[in-house]
């Protein structure tokens, strides 16, 4: 990761200097760090899985059918633009257990059978998410510093977990409940658990925080640093990318005449891939000059995954969810190269605030304009065609974030002029 331009750019992340954690709190902290990677995705996977059944029961239109998969990216750029800001006030482990606690009542509230509602929760939920999803690299940082790769690796498997398991689940569990709002609803007792978990977490941190705060960093001129623009810019695509396929692929196979069921199934294939893709993709990256090799195999295989859908029939679907699931398992690699970033821990957040809110507010556009042109021209060809190009995109922009910085040459004495020379003498 090292070498990486976006990387080297930032100052090197310095060791934590805070005294050795009891063991008891490193071990509730890894099972707080599962509970939540269990949680980031699934309140999002669980409704892209049911948007065709919540459409007919409810009977929502286009507009509000094209708006609510839009609403998680938006809130991630609104709400996380104020996890700095909140996290100085109240303390990191205080904000992410307010996160958690508005993911929590938000998934909740969207079990109840009114569009009004699954609105209202999605905002009030995927505002916690936001917040806890920037603040989550610098919580590794704080808790793990030494081992950043491992746990930044464990939170986005379990993330992906949590998501294929919903993915998977809860179309049979909407059936069961009779209900799909009661079927969404359900996923807020996963989120309960997660504050729960944290809850230790919070009470170490309040009962051990010390008066001595360090200086802010402000987010936004980070986006005039090489790498701030290039991380802003990775982070945008992969978003895009991610948030356009999960919020429309079970619909896309349902449209094309796939089963609720069946395309539940796909959606928990492409999930499941993700998993062990996320790993090899961080093994790849983190060995001398591989970085470049894995954002390769992660954005070809992502464009691959987008022709697929536009170029196969639907029996073909295994394939597709296979692709596009190995091209999601870049979403580890940028997290991974956040969490090193900075040398405090401010630092580290700010560049995650300022990644995530600005590609999260551009990253809209993926599932938003997809629903949309949908709606507008009755078929899926011009989304996709759409969504190929920015996938191709990809391919160059991990390119420029993993280019190796060059080394400056050492002047030679006689290139020096002669103006220098008398100002030195």
């Amino acid at each position: 990761m090292a070498s990486s331009t976006a990387e080297s750019a930032l100052p090197k992340t310095a060791r934590s200097s805070a005294p050795p954690r009891p063991r008891g709190v490193l071990v509730a902290g890894i099972v707080a760090l599962v509970l939540i990677g269990l949680n980031l995705r699934a309140g999002i996977t669980g409704a892209a899985a049911l948007l065709h059944d919540l459409q007919a029961v409810l009977g929502y239109g286009p507009l509000v059918a094209a708006v609510i998969p839009s609403i998680p990216t938006l809130c991630f750029a609104v709400a996380g633009a104020a996890t700095s800001w909140l996290a100085r006030r109240l303390g990191l482990e205080k904000a992410i257990l307010l996160s958690l606690v508005m993911l929590a009542a938000g998934l909740l509230l969207r079990g109840l059978p009114s569009t009004g509602m699954l609105v209202a929760g999605t905002v009030v939920g995927m505002s916690g998410l936001a917040i806890c999803n920037v603040a989550m690299p610098s919580f590794i940082r704080v808790h793990f510093a030494d081992r950043t790769s491992l746990m930044t690796a464990l939170y986005t498997v379990t993330m992906t977990t949590g998501a294929t398991v919903v993915a998977v689940l809860i179309v049979p569990v909407a059936q069961g409940l009779g209900s799909a709002s009661a079927g969404l609803g359900s996923i807020g007792f996963l989120a309960l658990c997660a504050c729960l978990g944290f809850l230790p977490i919070a009470l170490y941190a309040h009962r051990n925080a010390t008066a001595v705060k360090a200086a802010p960093v402000a987010p936004w001129p980070l986006l005039r640093t090489r790498a701030g623009a290039l991380i802003t810019l990775g982070f945008t695509v992969q978003a895009l990318l991610a948030y356009a396929v999960l919020s429309w692929f079970p619909y896309l196979l349902v449209t094309m005449g796939m089963t609720a069921s069946g395309s539940g199934l796909m959606f928990g294939l492409m999930q499941l891939v993700s998993v062990p893709a996320g790993m090899i993709l961080v093994g790849i990256g983190s060995r001398p000059r591989m970085l470049r090799t894995a954002f390769y195999l992660a954005t070809v295989t992502m464009a691959l995954g987008v022709l697929s859908m536009l170029a196969l029939p639907v029996d073909w679907a295994p394939l597709t969810a296979v692709l596009l699931g190995f091209g999601l398992g870049i979403f580890p690699l940028v997290m991974v190269m956040i969490s090193r970033s900075g040398r405090t821990t401010a630092e580290t957040t700010a560049l995650s605030t300022v990644a995530q809110s600005a590609g999260y507010l551009l990253a809209t556009v993926g599932p938003f304009g997809m629903g949309l042109l949908h709606s507008a021209t009755g078929s899926w060809t011009l989304p996709l065609i759409l969504l190929l190009a920015v996938a191709l995109g990809q391919i160059g922009v991990g390119h420029l974030l993993t280019a190796r910085p060059k080394e400056p040459r050492p002047t030679p004495p006689s290139a020096v002029p002669p103006s220098a020379e008398r100002i030195e003498r």
